[in-house]
């Protein structure tokens, strides 16, 4: 990882305001001149897009519930190389994570030996903050809590208050965020619109470095960073690619892949084409493989439904014997019907005899142990997470792709449909996995 230091943006709970205050720093340090990478703590597929746009570098996930030690190691390495910082953006609170807490923030913290910059949303706070503050620093002896961001501070009389109630703990405050009107990111269903989406993105982006440029110190900021002490760069095998030629749908209903299974593929040898459902566009007839990603297809069901030359594409992939692997919307996807938010049923390719809707939501949410008897080109024992509104309204003919448990290790049990060389479910794959359930 060179000369790079790091820090782990957190916050005490979801909410803080830490994704905007994240954004903001990369932007207004990558316009300082300054060499700055990142990464996303936690199975997050939306975030990473905006930390790109920032950064004009990529963003991976890292995730020490989901990945072995070696991936997160790797990762991190990887996109912090030639980086002068390199920023974590943390996922929900700082201790917050899988059954138990597994893979939380302060675990990624921890394993990586960074400090933690704590943004603490002040509204409605003055002595208080302190005490919050001290608390977070205290909890864990192996997480170390470098900074303080107050994040929406009313004026600068508040920010003198909460600068004076955390003098006596020693811990640095590296600044002070105003609270402004309209400096939020546009949400949907499953979180952040992604970035491609954002109309005015780069003014966003640049409204926000703008803050953090005035509020924070940024030359303390740099200060409190720390080079990281695990192994970075140590590798491990990729899982192992779909085919040895694999057309992978990449739109604004098919972006849920996560860019280390993709590379892991590349390096591996293979050869990845994208498509566009949402233009009609159909697999490469040359492929061995076509992976069908997650995103939002209920959005665009009745435009997908009428591209013959996609669905039909994927119906000949299917009769040449090519594997076809579906993800949460690429396999609903499969699926002979989605029914949409207002109740319409739209047809769609008809690989798998299953049936979906988001006329009836239920939240599906958390990571997940799959395992698989061998028809897919990965370890038995997988890692994964599982987030959807959407539900199935109908299923029968087909085997099982997963059986499946939480991250508890109690059985959900099984998940998904194959037949023949066709399958998917509802899981985003994560890595191989390095523990029993």
């Amino acid at each position: 990882m060179g000369e790079a230091r790091g820090i782990v943006v957190a916050a005490p709970a979801s909410g803080s305001g830490k994704t905007v205050v994240t954004l903001g720093l990369l932007r207004a340090l990558a316009k300082a001149g300054i060499t700055v990478a990142s990464a996303k703590a936690g199975p997050d597929y939306i975030d990473p897009r905006f930390h790109a746009a920032a950064t004009e570098r990529p963003c991976p996930n890292i995730d020490v519930w989901a990945m072995r030690p070696g991936l997160v190691d790797r990762l991190c390495g990887e996109v912090a190389e030639d980086s002068e910082l390199f920023v974590v953006e943390g996922v929900m609170g700082l201790f917050d994570g899988a059954e138990g807490g597994q893979g939380s923030t302060a675990d990624i913290a921890a394993h990586l030996g960074l400090p933690v910059v704590l943004v603490v949303d002040a509204r409605a706070q003055a002595h208080s903050a302190a005490a919050l503050v001290k608390g977070f620093a205290e909890f864990r002896k192996d997480c170390r809590v470098g900074g303080v961001i107050f994040n929406r501070v009313a004026s600068a009389r508040h920010e003198s208050v909460l600068r004076s109630a955390l003098a006596p703990l020693g811990i640095p405050v590296i600044g002070a965020v105003r609270q402004t009107a309209g400096l939020e990111l546009p949400s949907r269903h499953l979180g952040l619109v992604q970035a491609e989406e954002v109309k005015g993105l780069e003014d966003f982006l640049d409204r926000a470095s703008g803050l953090v440029t005035e509020g924070l110190d940024m030359a303390l900021l740099r200060g409190v960073a720390r080079p990281p002490q695990a192994g970075l760069g140590a590798g491990v095998k990729p899982l192992a690619p779909l085919g040895q030629r694999i057309a992978v749908a990449a739109d604004a209903a098919f972006g849920f892949a996560y860019p280390h299974l993709l590379e892991g593929w590349r390096a591996l040898g293979a050869e990845i084409s994208t498509f566009s459902p949402l233009a009609d566009e159909a697999p490469r007839e040359a492929a061995d493989a076509v992976f069908l990603p997650g995103g939002y297809p209920e959005l665009h069901a009745g435009r997908i439904a009428a591209n013959e030359a996609f669905l039909g594409g994927l119906r000949s992939a299917r009769d040449r014997g090519t594997l076809i692997y579906g993800e949460c919307g690429g396999y609903m996807v499969m699926g002979e019907v989605l029914i949409d938010r207002e109740g319409q049923a739209h047809a769609m390719a008809g690989l798998l005899p299953s049936s979906t809707s988001f006329a009836e939501r239920r939240l599906q949410l958390g990571y997940r142990y799959l395992n698989h008897d061998g028809v897919l080109p990965w370890p038995k024992s997988l890692t994964g997470h599982e987030f959807h509104f959407s539900t199935l309204s109908s299923q029968g003919g087909g085997d099982s792709l997963f059986q499946v448990a939480d991250s508890g290790g109690r059985q959900i049990g099984p998940m998904g449909e194959r037949i023949g060389r066709v399958m998917g479910s509802y899981a985003h794959v994560i890595d191989a996995c390095s523990r029993a359930a």
